[in-house]
């Protein structure tokens, strides 16, 4: 799909998905995700004092662990309320990372500013996959590091968002699953980076209490769960929340009560060329 597109209803577009990613409540919901967050983090080998750019980085919580190891960080997201918490995240904890609400697909920064870029289940969801890929490398200092993390359609997540998408797509939208494709990836970073590896991970969701309400979690605090049942009439709602308990009962792992369940990412790391 050509990054054109979208252009005559783009306005449109981001602002929905603006409200989409501005629904529920993603810190609180981002704060049992951190383990793997630092693991994803931690094989980065990030130096002290490098300049690391964390792209639609939600409350913060890719960011401040690397602020809390003395990396300077910069971090962006389109949701304004998202940014507000991760500032106040970053204040309360007299870290000196700094947050702007941006775009991923038109980031305020001159070329290679940044020795790292990452984003961490997050530019994936821009509507304009090749101005991401264009934005994320035109940022990055030659030889500097571009980090992703992105849902697989095969994967759990993906398989929910096959779940919820009819609900929450914009009609033209192409997938952000296709993030998780290697061929797809390879395709739009191209020549702008001379090294390019994949690596095939997973997030745990590891939670204290049962499918269904793991299910009713999703729905209060994970956005495009909120808004998917914020579209529906009853009946609609009932029926996609016996779809989702039935996908969560299935792949869970957990016993006596407890939830756990491993999500398939496609972990990227290229070096700018």
């Amino acid at each position: 799909m050509s990054p054109l597109t979208l252009a005559p209803g783009i306005d449109s577009l981001k602002s929905r998905l603006r409200d989409t990613w501005m629904a529920g409540d993603y810190d609180h919901f981002s704060r049992f995700m951190e383990t793997d967050a630092r693991s994803f983090y931690e094989r980065l080998d990030v130096p002290p004092g490098a300049h690391l750019l964390d792209v639609a980085c939600g409350s913060g919580q890719l960011a401040l662990i690397a602020a809390r190891e003395g990396v300077q960080v910069t971090g962006v997201d389109i949701a304004d309320n998202l940014i507000e918490r991760a500032q106040a995240r970053s204040m309360a904890e007299g870290l000196p990372a700094r947050f702007r609400v941006a775009d991923a697909e038109e980031l305020p920064f001159p070329d290679a500013s940044f020795d790292v870029v990452t984003s961490l289940i997050g530019a994936m969801f821009a509507p304009r996959p090749h101005l991401v890929a264009r934005e994320l490398t035109r940022v990055c200092a030659p030889g500097g590091i571009i980090a992703l993390a992105n849902w697989t359609a095969e994967g759990f997540v993906g398989k929910m968002f096959k779940a919820i998408a009819k609900f929450i797509a914009p009609s033209g939208m192409p997938s952000p699953l296709l993030w998780g494709d290697e061929t797809v990836v390879r395709e739009r970073l191209g020549a702008q980076v001379s090294d390019l590896k994949f690596a095939l991970k997973h997030y745990t969701f590891d939670y204290p209490f049962p499918p269904p309400d793991v299910v009713n979690f999703f729905r209060l605090y994970y956005g495009p769960v909120n808004r998917a049942f914020g579209s529906l009439d009853r009946a609609g709602r009932k029926s996609l929340q016996s779809e989702l308990e039935e996908l969560w009962s299935a792949h869970n792992r957990g016993r006596d009560g407890f939830t756990l369940v491993a999500a398939e990412y496609l972990e990227v790391i290229a070096t700018r060329a």
